[in-house]
């Protein structure tokens, strides 16, 4: 498996954390496709808890946190180079960020994505959330609009 030199670090400094950002979702337009969405969470993800998966100095992935409420931290942004997909490292993400959601106290974590069965695309992310434990909470069709409706998902981790 490519992850097998993989290591998972929190990284601190607002402009790593945007610079890391930057190059992996510019490479991966098929789902961050919307400039102004795009550029949201590179400006964003400086303030968030930020997962970096790295082998060297080459980031191969990122994860961000955000809390959402007291006991809610949510999975804000999250990307893996397409050579990297379909072989753990996106699993190896998110159990680090489940490590520390844990750590700190959080009794949920949350995700939302675009509701299966809309994009084939978005399926495989839909199917890999509800691998690593997700269940369905609701669909919100307000949030990014009616073609877009928005699945969110929600994981219990006490």
């Amino acid at each position: 498996m490519a992850t097998s030199c993989q290591t998972i670090e929190q990284i601190k400094d607002p402009a790593a954390k945007q610079a890391i950002a930057r190059k992996i979702l510019e490479g991966l337009r098929d789902w961050f496709e919307v400039d102004e969405s795009r550029e949201k969470y590179i400006s964003d993800c400086a303030e968030w808890t930020f997962l970096a998966a790295k082998e060297k100095d080459e980031c191969s992935g990122f994860l961000c946190l955000k809390e959402t409420g007291k006991d809610t931290v949510e999975i804000a942004v999250m990307g893996v180079k397409k050579e990297f997909h379909r072989k753990g490292l996106g699993r190896k993400l998110f159990e680090a960020a489940k490590k520390i959601a844990t750590e700190k106290g959080y009794s949920f974590m949350q995700v939302k994505t675009v509701q299966m069965g809309v994009y084939p695309d978005y399926d495989i992310t839909n199917h890999f959330y509800l691998s690593c434990g997700f269940k369905e909470l609701e669909v919100f069709k307000e949030i990014w609009g009616e073609e877009n409706p928005c699945q969110i998902y929600i994981m219990y981790l006490k």
